[in-house]
């Protein structure tokens, strides 16, 4: 049966759905993005200041559900503008390590809350 994956430090859901499951071998973290868990708003600043808080957010995710970002086999991001690929791909090398998970990287309308970036992962517990 998947158990839901919950920290206070990333934040509650802003919808009908978890943050992250464990299901088995896997848990599948939902697109985070850049909030603030105590406030429940997005932080200030630009592509840089959000892309550091998802990952934070991510880590205290992928914490509370025993793995690593070492464990992390897919990873998707969701961005407003592509034109900010860079900065956002310095800040996600930062905190990925290699081998790197397999990425997608999209380029959208819009993302909740006014969001720049999404990032969703996909890790393995074995």
């Amino acid at each position: 049966m998947p158990k839901t994956v919950l920290t206070s430090k990333s934040g509650k859901a802003i919808g009908p759905y978890s943050l992250g499951i464990g299901a088995g071998e896997y848990v599948f973290l939902s697109g985070q993005i850049p909030l603030d868990g105590a406030t429940g708003k997005l932080v200030e600043g630009g592509i840089e200041a959000q892309t550091e808080q998802v990952f934070a957010n991510i880590k205290a995710l992928l914490d509370n559900a025993g793995v690593t970002m070492a464990q992390v086999a897919k990873a998707t991001v969701f961005m407003t503008d592509l034109k900010e690929f860079a900065a956002m791909n310095a800040i996600y090398e930062k905190h990925v390590p290699a081998p790197y998970p397999a990425r997608s990287t999209i380029q959208v309308a819009g993302l909740p809350m006014g969001a720049k970036v999404e990032i969703e992962m996909i890790a393995w517990r074995g």
